[in-house]
């Protein structure tokens, strides 16, 4: 069972989060967004603080295969959750999500990405605090980059959010998956206090905000 300490040291709230839906996958390019794509895997990795949350939330996307909990952007080799906690590894929380193109396309993913945490708060997602909770993407290829900037850049120009967006584009170098007890976190203790205060409604929120991508 996970301590009450790392209960509270992944707890956050989104009431910052504007309620409008972010549609950037309708803006991007066909020719660079798919789906249609002839890769028939592929890998994107986005940090957005508590990690439990964003795995419960990408597992429900239709077209993704596999969610991973993990740490990247870091310098320390095989890092520990409690050194990640520190802050003092570099490394943020993310999620690595591998996906069928050909399903669902990247920008969509990152449409989600957006549209459930605040991409406003400076290494801070609600009660969570340090670089580790940073908001980022991990971009693997160039395709990547080039949406992930498009996104940045049409998320401020939005005005969805009231302050700038501070989501950081990076290059992907190096994933470790997280201890065990970390995955399929939230299916598994879905009864426990935190799950039903933080990821149940950030779940109910997806679902309703995107129903046209959720797993039948």
């Amino acid at each position: 069972m996970v301590s009450v300490i790392a209960l509270v040291s992944c707890a956050q709230t989104d009431s910052q989060q504007h309620n409008q839906k972010f549609e950037f996958s309708k803006m991007a390019n066909d020719s660079l967004s798919g789906p249609g794509s002839s890769d028939s895997v592929e890998v994107a990795t986005f940090g957005a603080g508590c990690f439990w949350c964003v795995e419960a939330i990408f597992q429900n996307v239709n077209g993704v295969i596999k969610v991973e909990s993990g740490y990247s952007g870091g310098q320390v080799k095989n890092p520990t959750y409690r050194e990640v906690c520190t802050g003092a590894t570099g490394h943020a929380e993310v999620c690595q999500v591998t996906f069928d193109p050909r399903e669902v396309s990247f920008a969509q993913l990152v449409e989600v990405f957006f549209g459930t945490h605040d991409p406003t708060t400076l290494n801070r997602q609600g009660a969570d605090e340090g670089t580790q909770y940073r908001s980022a993407i991990f971009y693997h290829n160039e395709k990547q980059k080039e949406l992930a900037e498009l996104a940045v850049k049409a998320a401020n120009e939005s005005h969805n959010w009231s302050d700038p967006i501070v989501t950081e584009v990076t290059p992907y170098s190096t994933f470790y998956r997280a201890e065990d007890y970390h995955t399929d976190y939230y299916n598994l203790h879905g009864d426990q206090p935190y799950c039903q205060m933080v990821i149940t409604p950030k779940v109910d929120k997806f679902k309703k905000k995107f129903s046209e991508l959720m797993k039948k």
